[in-house]
């Protein structure tokens, strides 16, 4: 049997889009979001563990985060964590709360930001690539096997390449929206 399949290939597209959207949703932007904190990693109980799991995080205000440790022990590890994670934040312990407390964004740290945008968004379309390329070379395989025709192929693979475009320009326009928003606050 055939082994291309349109909704797998779609669906690891999807996944390329969406982990980009993720990956952007934690870039800075001035204003306090709780997703800036997602790739922050604490060394507690021996191993290390995201953040969400050893904390709760919150934007009681529009610039500042909150971070409540569930753990009075692990507070300098995650107060480690976040200094380790580059994000610029510079976390003030009160008890069991941090309060990280965001600074303006110079021009430049602006730029590197926009310029990181761009980096996610070209990893997200190189993968979305990888998808397209595995799905050309089974449409061949199959067509080898003489299991679909050399037009049923040339089909197929037009809606590869479709698909392919759709979400490249998802991700360009997702990583254009968020450089705009670093660039204009």
């Amino acid at each position: 049997m055939a082994q291309y399949d349109k909704a797998d290939i779609e669906r690891r597209m999807n996944g390329a889009v969406e982990s980009l959207k993720s990956d952007l949703g934690g870039l800075r932007t001035g204003r306090a979001n709780v997703a800036l904190l997602d790739p922050v990693m604490c060394e507690v109980y021996g191993a290390m563990m995201p953040l969400s799991q050893v904390a709760t995080v919150s934007a009681p205000e529009p610039r500042m985060l909150s971070v409540q440790v569930w753990d009075k022990a692990n507070i300098t590890a995650v107060e480690k964590g976040i200094a380790h994670a580059n994000l610029g934040l510079n976390p003030m312990t009160d008890g069991q709360t941090l309060r990280l407390p965001m600074p303006d964004l110079t021009e430049e740290r602006r730029k590197d930001l926009a310029k990181l945008a761009g980096q996610y968004a070209e990893k997200a379309k190189v993968a979305i690539r990888n998808v397209r390329r595995d799905a050309m070379e089974s449409l061949k395989a199959d067509e080898k096997k003489k299991e679909i025709s050399e037009d049923e192929r040339k089909r197929m693979e037009d809606e590869v390449q479709k698909l392919t475009d759709k979400h490249v320009a998802g991700a360009d326009e997702a990583s254009a929206k968020k450089e705009q928003e670093i660039l204009t606050q």
